[in-house]
């Protein structure tokens, strides 16, 4: 069972649009004290973005100074045969999980959805939820995802749909998969998650673990206002973690994809 803090890893790029492992070496060192896994390539990795060689690069350099941590990778494409694809290379590389948006497709049904993920799950690498709509353009119903789940294999959701009471109605659903919240505005309404997936994790992950130990409301105003200040709930928040991380030399490079 996965739980605690999960940090969706930026991707830093080099000036000839590499993927810098000195850097990722960097991240990882920094946030890993505090994590329990680790999750490149989503989309605060520009995972939607990257290139094949710098999609599988990052997964090859976050494993390679995991130090044990489980890696979880994102796997963000726009048809179901492409996922399916590249979860076959993410299995190769020996991710432990991969992590999955719907399609990218604004009309598409609950019933295709879950025809997605029926695919998904059968090569075999188990998989994580990621219920989102910026990247996608739609969202999973409740009960999309409760009859996912029994597919079997599934290890995970980031619960990122903006509802706290969405949220809520996944932890009681009984379904025995670890729910995470995937928004730091969110945390201290999200009772019950088993953690927290939140960008703010690449820069603050002890501020992170700290209110889901101890979730106050003004530990919360701290995360709100930390937020605010990296411009995290901002359209291009990954260009913003990375100008920061840059800034405080964890990271050699700002690029964004």
């Amino acid at each position: 069972m996965y739980s605690g803090i999960i940090p969706p890893l930026v991707t830093p790029i080099d000036h000839n649009g590499n993927v810098c492992e000195q850097s990722v070496k960097n991240l990882v060192d920094f946030v890993r004290p505090y994590s329990t896994a680790l999750m490149p390539t989503l989309s605060s990795g520009e995972g939607w973005a990257l290139n094949n060689q710098q999609w599988e690069d990052m997964i090859k350099f976050t494993i390679k100074h995991s130090s044990g941590l489980p890696v979880l990778a994102g796997v963000e494409y726009k048809t179901t045969e492409e996922v399916v694809e590249k979860a076959r290379k993410a299995q190769r590389l020996s991710v432990d999980a991969i992590v999955v948006t719907t399609p990218f497709e604004k009309d598409i049904s609950q019933d295709e959805i879950y025809q997605h993920f029926e695919q998904i799950k059968k090569v075999g690498v188990p998989v994580f939820i990621y219920n989102e709509e910026a990247i996608s353009g739609n969202s999973i119903e409740s009960e999309t995802i409760e009859r996912i789940c029994r597919l079997g294999n599934i290890v995970g959701i980031k619960e990122a749909s903006g509802s706290a009471d969405f949220t809520k109605r996944l932890v009681d659903s009984g379904l025995e998969i670890p729910v995470f919240q995937g928004w730091e505005h969110l945390c201290y309404q999200s009772e019950g998650v088993e953690g927290y997936i939140v960008p703010l994790a690449n820069l603050e992950p002890r501020v992170c673990l700290e209110m889901l130990r101890n979730p106050t409301a003004e530990k919360q105003n701290e995360i709100d206002s930390l937020c605010k200040r990296y411009n995290i709930l901002g359209e291009d928040w990954y260009v913003f973690l990375k100008k920061e991380l840059k800034q405080r030399g964890t990271i050699t490079t700002e690029r964004a994809i």
